[in-house]
């Protein structure tokens, strides 16, 4: 695996599909730079393409998830706007912005599941990065912001558009608006995320029984699941199921579901192939 400056690749077993890729600034709270941006979508890449990965775990190194986006960058991107023609500016800067959304949704575009283990705090963009992942868990002493608002900025790297599904409409616009901080429990209240653990090392433990558990089923009918939930977001009922119609008429009759079958009439653990 590639060495990155703002993530480490940590592959804890040997024997386990379950890696490990960790926001890795700790001692600036993984605070957002303009190196993770074009690190992560790469290291995302890495692990998709690798047949030995067939889950992620997104945490981060220290104490710790996620501080939000670094202000130092924040403030050298707003620059180009503001010299020389406002429109080419403006042009420069939706152009920057378009890139930074990219480098989140690089974590729907990976085919593996990517669960967010969340800890200390996770602001700003750091919900932008979490809503965009597939199961998210934290401790008791996670806690959470959407903060872009008290920055005089409207939160632009995916957040308004995924939060309100998972948190519902009227929570969204409530958090979002008052930038208000919230606890693990709260966020367990609302739905951000699927459980809550008492400290950190339970929570790797939980978190690691969970990815075990989807690391072990086949990894045809995985990608898939994710690929149909992710697509149906965005489709009516009707249009969803001629979408995972046709998925199925492709995928379905695999290898996997005559393992799957013969496991089950066996009562034995089915073995998949890589994928």
């Amino acid at each position: 695996m590639e060495k990155f400056k703002t993530l480490e690749i940590v592959q804890k077993s040997a024997k386990s599909s379950v890696f490990h890729l960790y926001l890795n600034r700790p001692s600036q709270r993984n605070a957002l730079s303009p190196d993770f941006f074009s690190e992560f979508p790469k290291a995302l890449s890495s692990l998709d393409q690798s047949p030995d990965v067939s889950v992620v775990v997104l945490t981060g190194a220290g104490r710790h998830f996620c501080a939000g986006i670094d202000l130092k960058s924040l403030n050298s991107s707003s620059e180009p706007s503001l010299s020389g023609d406002r429109g080419r500016g403006g042009e420069r800067l939706r152009r920057h912005i378009k890139a930074l959304q990219d480098s989140v949704t690089a974590i729907e575009r990976c085919r593996k599941p990517v669960i967010a283990s969340i800890d200390g705090a996770c602001i700003g963009g750091g919900i932008d990065i979490v809503t965009a992942c597939d199961i998210r868990f934290c401790t008791k002493d996670a806690f959470f912001s959407v903060k872009e608002v008290d920055l005089a900025i409207t939160a632009d790297l995916g957040t308004l558009q995924r939060l309100p599904s998972i948190v519902g409409y009227g929570n969204a616009m409530e958090l979002a608006l008052t930038g208000r901080r919230f606890s693990g429990p709260e966020a367990k209240q609302l739905g951000l995320v699927s459980g809550v653990f008492g400290s950190g090392q339970e929570m790797d433990e939980g978190v690691r029984i969970v990815a075990e558990g989807i690391a072990s089923k086949s990894p045809l009918a995985v990608i898939g699941t994710k690929a149909v939930l992710l697509r149906s977001r965005d489709l009516n009922l009707e249009q969803g199921l001629d979408y995972v119609a046709t998925w199925n008429s492709s995928m379905l009759f695999s290898d996997d579901l005559t393992e799957a079958v013969s496991a089950q009439i066996q009562k034995r653990k089915p073995v998949f192939a890589k994928l």
